[in-house]
């Protein structure tokens, strides 16, 4: 007779503890030692772990962990503005506050949580980011960890005002890699993207793969769902998959741009890399009862099985 194997208990393997500040943070664990941690300040990711403990995200060694300063790597979540493309304070307010469990939120599909760890988080505007983004909304993530070590965020926000409102959006992911000069992004060749190093201005992408010798700062646009960054020396790629999310910044601030900012190391630039999922061009406008829906998930596999994979997936339309 041979046993069954134990039935893994996903409840049991979100665990909800407190950092440093006093604020909440959930870690997620799968079965086969993967884990991911998000804190309440910001409903941010801030670690992703392989089954091999290998960190996946990059947080900078200077990051500022006290609300209400951003932390400075994980993924941040820009809302309900992108950069400084309108009238708040750079990327949104959504990344400074303090959110709140979701104890009953409404269902989303049993794909989304089925054999999976999550969390499921709620923001709603306080009395002083009405007075700088006079819009009543629920903004609610659930963050997820499935049983081979992959990592999805689904964020729904719904327009509960009287009145419609726009909003532009990115999951500001940091990603871990060996060396900038060694990485390719490849599912964005032959796109329109926006430089912002040059007022924003459009360029279409020339290139067979995008590679990295000087600083970048890009939005592509109407890109497909599927996006693969390949880091040669770790013979690894994550591999992105979105909805709803028809932009893709990609953002590494090189050597002069590290040097001035306070919460990044000097040389840091050569250890991360930013690919955002995001809507900026055409910003989401939401009449009131409406809900916008934007989701990500991201894996890793080795290099050696990426590119076959990825052209195929790519001819499945993903």
């Amino acid at each position: 007779m041979g046993h069954s194997a134990p039935v893994w208990d996903y409840r049991a393997a979100t665990e909800i503890t407190k950092d440093w500040n006093g604020v909440d943070k959930i870690v997620l664990r799968s079965p086969r030692g993967a884990s991911a941690r998000v804190s309440l300040h910001g409903g941010q990711v801030t670690s992703w772990r392989n089954e091999q403990g290998e960190e996946l995200l990059f947080t900078s060694s200077k990051a500022i962990f006290k609300p209400p300063k951003a932390v400075r790597g994980g993924i941040p979540i820009c809302f309900p503005q992108f950069g400084n493309c309108g009238s708040l304070e750079q990327h949104g307010f959504a990344r400074n506050k303090i959110w709140t469990i979701d104890e009953n939120p409404p269902p989303l599909s049993p794909n989304d949580s089925h054999a999976k760890s999550f969390i499921d988080l709620l923001l709603k505007p306080s009395e002083e980011d009405l007075k700088c983004w006079p819009h009543s909304f629920e903004f609610r993530l659930r963050v997820s960890l499935a049983a081979d070590g992959s990592l999805a965020l689904i964020s729904r926000i719904r327009n509960v005002n009287g009145k419609p409102f726009s909003f532009s959006f990115a999951y500001h992911t940091y990603l871990s890699v060996s060396d900038i000069s060694e990485v390719r992004i490849e599912g964005l060749e032959t796109l329109d993207y926006l430089d912002n190093l040059c007022q924003k201005e459009r360029f279409t992408e020339q290139g067979d793969a995008i590679t990295f010798e000087s600083e970048v700062d890009r939005v592509y646009l109407s890109t497909p769902n599927l996006v693969a960054v390949l880091d040669h020396e770790r013979k690894r790629t994550y591999v992105i998959r979105k909805d709803g999310l028809p932009d893709v910044v990609v953002w590494n601030p090189w050597e002069k741009k590290s040097k001035s900012m306070v919460d990044f190391g000097d040389d840091e630039y050569k250890q991360m890399l930013c690919v955002d999922g995001a809507v900026i061009e055409k910003p989401v406008t939401l009449k009131p009862g409406e809900e916008w829906t934007g989701r990500v998930e991201l894996s890793v596999v080795a290099s050696t099985l990426c590119s076959e994979q990825f052209d195929v997936q790519r001819g499945m339309g993903f």
